[in-house]
Parts: structure tokens; C-alpha cells; sequence
């Protein structure tokens, strides 16, 4: 089978690539540590990717050739953590992003969900699920999920 590579390798991942970085002032309304939500109407975020994704195309939103994105916009971001049952507690995280130089109608979304589960003195259990929609990268929600059993032990 010709991929048209030339026995070239074919990297799927690179350390920060992508890197994602926010910076912004703004302000955080705080009922609690389990609830808080921040508001940054002037956010700069920067992408960053080896230059190996981008030499034949556009990637992570990062242009052809380039290994970085400088946006400029507004965010939102929310906390809130409650507790099930006793020892089952939900944390969930939400990150909305509009970019003011491009599209701003156009809203990124980052959604984070953690089950935190003590079974009992010596096992606890996680799930983490996150779900992200960029149009600038793939203009489709991607998803990610991750099961932990972690075995505990005080010393």
C-alpha cells in the first residue's frame, strides 16, 4: 500500500502540541469553593504545535507552515462540585472561549467532568470525561474518557 509518505514516520502526537495558554484579566464570582464562576472580557490565547502538523495543512487551528495562533477574545469559565452519595462526589468544569478576531459568533467550548469514588479505605475510582468543540480545529465535539482504580495506603 503507497501512503505517499516515502517510509517517512508519521507522528500522532508531540510534546505541547497542541499547548494551549489563556491570559486575561477579569473578575471571579465566588458562592463557594464548590461553585465559582469567572468572567475575562479580554483573554489572549495561544496555540501552540510542532511544526510537523502543519507542513501540509492547516492544524489545531494553527495555519500551513506556522506552529502557532494568537487569538484575542473573551471567556467565560464555571465550577461547581457536588456530592452524590457519601464518599461519590461530581466536579465539573466549563471553559467557553469567543474569539473577537475571528468569528466571534462562533463559541469554544471545553467541558470537564470528574467522578471521584472512595470505595473504601483502600480503593478509590475515577471517571473523567471532557468534551471540546473548536471549530477553528475540527468542527466536530471531541471526546475523552478515563477510568482510574487507584489502590491508597497511609504510611
Amino acid at each position: 500500500m503507497d501512503t505517499g509518505l516515502d517510509n517517512e514516520e508519521v507522528k500522532l502526537s508531540h510534546f505541547f502540541s497542541p499547548g494551549y495558554f489563556q491570559f486575561g484579566p477579569g473578575m471571579l464570582w465566588k458562592k463557594s469553593n464548590n461553585l465559582s464562576v469567572s468572567f475575562s472580557p479580554a483573554t489572549g490565547k495561544l496555540i501552540l504545535v510542532h511544526r510537523h502538523f502543519t507542513e501540509f495543512g492547516p492544524s489545531f487551528g494553527v495555519l500551513q507552515g506556522d506552529s502557532s495562533r494568537f487569538d484575542f477574545g473573551a471567556s467565560i469559565q464555571g465550577y461547581y462540585k457536588f456530592n452524590v452519595m457519601t464518599n461519590v462526589s461530581i466536579e465539573n468544569r466549563v471553559n467557553l472561549y469567543a474569539n473577537y478576531l475571528e468569528n466571534p459568533q462562533n463559541v469554544d467550548v471545553d467541558y470537564q467532568m470528574n467522578i471521584v469514588m472512595k470505595i473504601n479505605k483502600y480503593l478509590s475510582a475515577n471517571v473523567a470525561l471532557q468534551a471540546i468543540y473548536d471549530d477553528n480545529s475540527i468542527q466536530a465535539v471531541q471526546m475523552r474518557e478515563v477510568f482510574g482504580l487507584g489502590v491508597n495506603y497511609g504510611f
